[in-house]
């Protein structure tokens, strides 16, 4: 029985990694018969999974959306906190968070009833979110982010219309490789058709995002992961702000708070320099404050500045409180 128990909790795993299983395939996974793989997904029906057979050559399972949840997981209401709390934290600063988020939303919505998602986006459109970032452009819809998620995992063909920095709109269809979340901003990593070559789309720049129902073989990415690539690609980009510091900490703790945003050089075992490529000198500010730790502006003089000016106005609010003009 626990052998059993083990592989259905296997079978469940599978169906929520892929879209599309062929029946073969997935007997092969688990090592048993086809026969075998059929008991199991009855027994999944039973528990509530709604689980599609294929039949013929190519026939195999997939999961589909189905009436309820599966009972033994989550009911309604935790099914709608749980998507929402998800979208919460796909925008989330912390490293390794909105990625880990956007996955797991891709699984809970493959599964979730219309009633529940018709739910989920009613929340949304009313919910404040509340956010570091300034550049409110930059937002994307996590109905496109979770659409775009779930090609990925599924290795579909992507349409969808694509605005470039000077504004011009194309039509695009792609190969999607993988999400990188780098910089405040989500990365699209596919292989564009059309080009015949690698690209990287930022996805607050991407629009109506829709899958063709063709499936593909992976490429080989000419870089280490999806990460690499996008900052290969960043790195030949001018940004409008250049910001190198010497911070009194050492390089490991540098790069453990902000390694994600900077380029950290190890000076000596207690100082390390870091520099920062960004569109806005605010946010290198913001990012170096969070370090705790004291540093010296070696360039520009603008973030000098800017600096200086913080520094003063944060004095000010730390003195005595003045009275309002209405209590004099």
């Amino acid at each position: 029985m626990a052998d059993t128990s083990a592989r259905t909790l296997r079978l469940i795993t599978l169906l929520q990694s892929h879209r599309f299983w062929p029946g073969e395939e997935l007997s092969a996974r688990l090592g048993v018969s086809p026969r075998t793989l059929r008991r199991d997904v009855d027994r999944l029906r039973e528990l509530g999974y709604p689980v599609e057979a294929r039949r013929g050559v190519d026939g195999g399972y997939q999961l589909a959306a189905g009436a309820a949840l599966p009972p033994l997981v989550i009911d309604d209401e935790e099914a709608v906190a749980l998507a929402v709390g998800l979208q919460a934290a796909a925008d989330n600063a912390v490293e390794g968070i909105a990625e880990a988020s956007v996955r797991v939303l891709a699984k809970v919505v493959q599964v979730m009833p219309a009633r529940l998602r018709r739910r989920v986006e009613a929340l949304r459109t009313v919910t404040v979110p509340m956010s570091w970032r300034t550049d409110t452009a930059a937002r994307i819809d996590p109905a496109a982010l979770t659409a775009v998620a779930l090609a990925c995992r599924d290795t579909e063909r992507l349409r969808f219309r694509y605005e470039s920095a000077d504004g011009t709109a194309t039509e695009r269809q792609v190969e999607p490789h993988g999400l990188v979340r780098l910089d405040r901003r989500w990365y699209l990593v596919a292989y564009d058709l059309t080009r015949q070559d690698w690209r990287t789309f930022r996805l607050d720049r991407l629009a109506a995002p829709e899958p063709t129902g063709a499936r593909f073989l992976p490429r080989t990415l000419p870089a280490a992961d999806a990460a690499e690539f996008v900052r290969a690609g960043l790195r030949g980009q001018p940004r409008p702000h250049r910001i190198e510091v010497l911070v009194e900490a050492p390089a490991a703790t540098v790069r453990q708070r902000i390694g994600s945003w900077a380029e950290v050089e190890e000076v000596d075992a207690a100082r390390s320099l870091v520099r920062m490529d960004s569109d806005s000198l605010e946010w290198p500010a913001m990012a170096l404050g969070s370090l705790g730790a004291d540093f010296r502006v070696v360039s520009p003089p603008g973030f000098t500045a800017l600096l200086a000016a913080w520094g003063e106005r944060f004095t000010r609010c730390t003195g005595p409180n003045e009275p309002a003009e209405s209590e004099r």
